[in-house]
């Protein structure tokens, strides 16, 4: 065992001893220092001591990458540790596992900013109608078929090839809207959209931007849009001043000296269909897609106690009569399918806008517009002057019962409301000038 200070010099003339696999030269400077010479050449510096009795032998590193300096500072950390009693071995240990730790937790960290980014972009990403579908189709208690239908309708994105002609479908006010990723709606965005659409089609637009309004309020209270939907874009006072309140319009209703003028105009329409479901709003009072939503299946043709099954938004089904000259409009109608009102060009194969036909009328009559909602509060209206008693006209029109007798004793048979049904569409009739009795149609008249 040789023992000489190390020095450049000597470190470079190092050589194993022949036969040997291997050669320590020490350091007599830094105790436990030595350079470690193999068979083949290799050079590096070591540390050699002795902890709890046991001989313990480090590598310190290649002559070529450590300076003799380096390793005798190295020594001597080790030399001080294991004076103490530590083992420089668990050291380096414990320091290569906080390492690792840290490394990651680093990169536990960059992973989660990855997938949060990665959400943050899906969600940014998100088209508003993939949202609107999965509002469509959650559930909502106090929706009927008709509402539901009512959105999907205001949502439809057009390009359907209809039944007759060539030209595809026009879009639906919120297609143009729904194309929009929902992050992106703003109030300005849908104060542009609505201003568009209501220079064409100002009702329709209207009644689309109240959908959209609610659907963006259920966005705003789901886990997974709440995050990304503008949930103010409907609540500024620029968009609220485009669209009108929901209250009544004052004369938005038919007056008795109208009524002559309205069916005249009404039953010179080419289209018996339309002509039909117009005065059947009138005679009915029904709300305009209980009655378009009528099936042949819900007719009773018994002239004697004729009726009609409506689909209630509020009850779900409702049954009224079905006076003697709205009886005969419906027996003289085509049966295309199973709707009563059928329609060959419409998708749904049954009429579904028939406003604008309403609107012809209405101009041919020089009568002020009436919308067709209208025609329901008209039958309200008009019943007072064959002093029908109101609880038999909310009973006819499907309104909720007002008063405590109403709501809990007094629900009508059907004979009764025909009685008065028969009385009000028998006046109506007269005020127009139509000659038409009941006992046409093998009914008696109401006394």
């Amino acid at each position: 065992m040789k023992w000489d200070n190390f020095t450049a010099g000597r470190v470079k003339a190092f050589q194993c001893a022949e036969g040997k696999k291997q050669s320590i030269f020490w350091d007599g400077k830094t105790p436990g220092l030595g350079v470690r010479v193999t068979s083949a050449g290799a050079k590096s510096y070591i540390f050699e001591t002795s902890l709890n009795g046991k001989t313990m032998r480090l590598t310190i590193g290649d002559v070529a990458t450590y300076t003799i300096d380096d390793a005798q500072r190295e020594a001597i950390a080790y030399k001080m540790q294991t004076n103490k009693g530590i083992d420089p071995r668990v050291v380096a240990a414990d320091r290569i596992a906080g390492d690792v730790a840290k490394v990651s937790a680093i990169e536990a960290d960059r992973l989660a900013l990855a997938e949060v980014s990665a959400l943050e972009q899906r969600k940014r990403q998100l088209i508003a109608r993939d949202a609107w579908d999965v509002y469509l189709a959650a559930p909502h208690p106090k929706w009927g078929d008709q509402h539901r239908a009512d959105h999907a309708i205001a949502a439809n994105p057009g390009g359907a090839k209809p039944k007759i002609g060539k030209k595809t479908t026009k879009a639906a006010p919120l297609a143009a809207l729904l194309k929009h990723p929902l992050h992106s709606i703003t109030a300005s965005t849908v104060q542009e959209w609505l201003e568009e659409e209501c220079a064409t089609r100002p009702t329709f637009a209207h009644n689309s931007y109240r959908k959209f309004r609610t659907f963006i309020r259920w966005c705003a209270k789901h886990p997974e849009y709440s995050a990304v939907v503008q949930a103010d874009c409907c609540l500024t006072d620029e968009v609220k001043d485009i669209v009108p309140s929901n209250k009544t319009k004052d004369g938005d209703s038919l007056q008795r000296e109208q009524l002559a003028a309205w069916f005249a105009a009404v039953r010179q329409l080419s289209n018996p269909v339309i002509a039909a479901y117009l005065q059947g709003l009138l005679i009915t009072g029904a709300r305009r897609n209980e009655l378009a939503m009528l099936q042949w299946t819900d007719v009773e043709w018994n002239p004697n106690w004729s009726s009609i099954t409506i689909r209630d938004k509020v009850d779900g089904k409702r049954t009224i009569p079905l006076p003697p000259y709205l009886m005969q409009l419906l027996a003289k109608l085509p049966r295309r399918n199973e709707w009563v009102f059928s329609s060959p060009t419409s998708e749904s194969e049954h009429i579904t806008e028939p406003r604008i036909a309403h609107t012809r009328a209405l101009k041919v009559a020089g009568l002020p517009h009436v919308s067709l909602h209208g025609l329901r509060r008209t039958f309200g209206t008009l019943a007072e002057w064959v002093e029908v008693p109101s609880g038999i006209v909310a009973q006819i029109q499907g309104h909720k019962p007002s008063a405590l007798a109403e709501k809990h004793y007094r629900r009508r048979p059907l004979d009764l409301l025909r009685m008065w049904h028969v009385k009000i569409e028998g006046w109506m009739l007269d005020q127009a000038g139509i000659m038409f009795t009941p006992e046409a149609v093998g009914l008696k008249a109401a006394t």
